[in-house]
């Protein structure tokens, strides 16, 4: 059944980001007054759909996707002279034709969010110091690098008083490259340099530091000490042995040090301290014989709702977008200078997955799923790879400034460079979902 629903509105997702992507080529080539033959929502044999002028609009049978086909398109197609065919109008004309697919999905991002803003805009509330790192992990890079708990990142690659997010998106896009930082200590400022890793799991940088924040337990897992003590859910987690509790992997280093002698939990439930001793069992976690109490800890969040004018909606739309493609295109170029790892590539069965959670949360969790995926889908779109439109821009660009068109077994040969690498990343994508879910 879940299968079946994760399918329902992975369809419903990509239906619309797809629409919205081949609507913005046509309209771009009826305003030049190419003439679009086919107008298709779904690849394969035509289903049904009807005719308005020169244009079929229908429904094919493979629903994954979409496509515009206009007269003389390719420069194999007959009437390719036509002044109405895309290759008889002007390249400045074909390429904002071609732009304008990837344009109408970061339109569609910043209109979601936009509207999603202007009835509910949900931020994390302002902690009382910005960056205060609240563990360490020890033999880390960040530990390496001299990082205590308690220190605050001043600044971070020249960006003074970051936000934690602002200090993980530097981190997760910084696998083997040295981030500058200023460190606070005591009321005094040194600088550092930290070296995040690559974290083989996620294939992201990872530094080993931790946001203080409070923690309170997410989860219990039946049978185990927590449960046994009276842990719940929700209950705020303060220290371990007298030793303060500042972030969630700080209780799981703290719980190893007990080695299984009885350990003294101090926690908060409705206002009111109290304290259970308990003894850690040790538990196989991923390949790690660890003591475990049988808690998942979770960081409380203070969440501030609140719904914002047009204009705030607007700007923050836009800068939310500027903060994605920042990230998107740093993990890009992560991949190419191998400093970071493709496993977080997502194939359509990761996206069905991520369709059906974001249903099942919520109207505005999916509608921030897909403002994220109309963005991925622009930017891949502009990446400079045949057959995808920002490789047709690339072309055009080139015969803009030679003032010639290409050869066409030049074009030909590129085309088909550029379709082998998208059946690449297309399989590498499906073994990426089906790795995730196969066991080990």
């Amino acid at each position: 059944m879940v299968f079946f629903e994760n399918l329902l509105w992975l369809l419903v997702l990509i239906g619309v980001m797809i629409l919205i992507h081949e609507l913005g080529h046509f309209w771009a080539a009826r305003f030049f007054d190419v003439r679009v033959e086919v107008f298709s929502f779904g690849f394969g044999p035509r289903l049904f759909g009807f005719r308005r002028g020169d244009t079929d609009y229908r429904f094919s049978a493979i629903l994954f996707g979409g496509y515009v086909k206009m007269m003389g398109e390719q420069a194999g197609d007959e009437a390719t002279e036509d002044p109405r065919s895309f290759l008889g109008k002007p390249r400045w004309q074909r390429l904002i034709v071609a732009f304008a697919g990837p344009l109408m999905n970061i339109l569609l991002s910043v209109g979601l969010l936009t509207g999603l803003y202007m009835v509910k805009f949900q931020k994390l509330a302002e902690p009382p110091v910005r960056g205060v790192i609240g563990h360490v992990i020890p033999n880390s890079a960040a530990d390496k690098a001299g990082m205590r708990e308690g220190d605050r990142i001043a600044a971070i690659e020249g960006e003074d008083n970051p936000t934690w997010e602002e200090v993980m998106m530097k981190e997760v896009a910084s696998a083997y490259r040295t981030l500058n930082i200023t460190v606070e200590r005591e009321g005094k400022r040194f600088p550092a340099m930290v070296t995040p890793v690559l974290e083989e799991k996620l294939g992201v940088g990872y530094a080993g530091w931790s946001e203080k924040t409070e923690v309170e337990i997410g989860s219990v897992s039946p049978g185990m000490p927590a449960e046994k003590a009276g842990l719940r859910k929700g209950d705020l987690l303060v220290s371990v042995n007298g030793r303060p509790i500042h972030a969630r992997l700080r209780l799981r280093d703290l719980i190893q040090t007990t080695k299984g002698e009885p350990a003294a939990i101090e926690y908060e439930r409705d206002g009111q301290r109290r304290t259970v001793t308990l003894r850690a069992v040790l538990n196989n976690n991923e390949g790690q014989n660890l003591w475990m109490i049988g808690v998942a800890p979770d960081a409380r969040l203070k969440i501030v709702t609140t719904q914002l004018g047009l204009p705030e909606a607007l700007a923050e739309a836009v800068r939310q977008n500027r903060k994605g493609a920042q990230m998107i295109v740093g993990f890009l170029k992560g991949i190419v200078e191998r400093r970071m790892s493709a496993k977080q590539l997502q194939g359509p069965i990761g996206i069905a997955q991520l369709s059906g959670e974001a249903a099942r949360e919520g109207p505005s969790a999916f509608i921030h799923l897909m403002s994220m995926v109309s963005l991925n889908l622009a930017i891949f779109n502009l990446l400079p790879i045949p057959i995808l439109d920002g490789g047709v821009i690339l072309l055009l660009l080139v015969e803009i400034v030679i003032r010639r068109d290409l050869s066409m077994p030049v074009k030909e040969a590129v085309i088909k460079v550029g379709f082998v690498f998208l059946m690449v990343v297309t399989v590498f994508a499906l073994y990426n979902d089906i790795s995730r879910i196969l066991p080990g």
